[in-house]
């Protein structure tokens, strides 16, 4: 492939991932305002106040945005909120070959004298085992406690962002951290939230009642999807900044400092 295609497939998959992401990221905070807001409403409800409906000023017109407890249509009306995080993850895996598996940016014979070979399979496995052990722990005893399963997370990712550190170039570890994150993220909607939103919606079609706790899981995933999603940005913008990022001596230490600053991002962006 000659060196002029290959920049332009490179432009135009990279406009396409950032797209989609600001899409899929959007959306995804949007509905979680949305949840705290009649969070609050209800709460307001309780002590003797309604306010069964959420307004809105946008564009050319007014919104009112009501939370439902059973479904009002028929299935084939719901709109589902999937293709986004589908497509920002396939684009980014096209990234991930690119530049990294095809490109020649994987591996510093410094840091460790592997095989371009070897190190796709580590970099694919990482992403494999990285959800299976996320997986189990967000549904285990330790993903109910909030504190609990953040200072896990942390220190699963800082040891992860270590061993990458000392396997791949800095540039590779950090971008296969931020890959990881959004393997997470997408296969949350896709492989936990879609399934429960699709067994709520059958369960309301058929006139009964869906069980709570499908919704519950689903909010959690879609709660720790939004703490991912700002160091996953944080984590593509390093690549700009490699002095300050990846290239220094310390680069995996202010990779966890990273992301501990977007989940504290990601808090404030939650309850504003």
């Amino acid at each position: 492939m000659s060196p002029t295609v290959l920049e332009w497939l490179n432009l135009v998959v990279r406009w396409f991932h950032v797209f989609a992401g600001i899409m899929w990221v959007g959306q995804t905070y949007y509905f979680t305002w949305l949840d705290g807001q009649f969070g609050k409403i209800e709460k307001s409800a309780a002590a003797g106040e309604t306010a069964p409906q959420l307004w809105m000023v946008h564009s050319g017109g007014f919104y009112a945005v009501e939370k439902q407890k059973t479904l009002g249509v028929a299935p084939g009306q719901v709109h589902w909120f999937r293709w986004e995080a589908l497509m920002t993850w396939i684009s980014g895996m096209i990234l991930l070959i690119l530049v990294y598996y095809m490109g020649g940016a994987l591996i510093d014979t410094d840091v460790a004298n592997i095989s371009v070979g070897l190190g796709v399979v580590i970099g694919l496995g990482v992403l494999a085992v990285g959800w299976i052990i996320y997986d189990v722990a967000a549904q285990s005893p330790l993903g109910k406690s909030e504190i609990g399963f953040a200072a896990f997370s942390i220190v699963a990712i800082a040891l992860l962002a270590w061993g990458l550190s000392h396997v791949f170039s800095g540039r590779a570890a950090y971008i296969h951290v931020g890959a990881l994150l959004g393997t997470i993220m997408t296969l949350n909607v896709w492989m936990r939230i879609l399934p429960a939103q699709r067994k709520m919606i059958a369960a309301s079609a058929a006139g009964g009642k869906f069980d709570v706790a499908l919704g519950a899981r689903a909010k959690l995933r879609s709660k720790h999807n939004t703490f991912m999603a700002v160091p996953v940005v944080f984590i593509m913008l390093s690549n700009h900044f490699p002095s300050a990022t990846y290239g220094n001596s310390h680069g995996w230490v202010i990779l966890v400092a990273l992301i501990l600053l977007g989940w504290v991002a990601a808090k404030i962006i939650r309850e504003a």
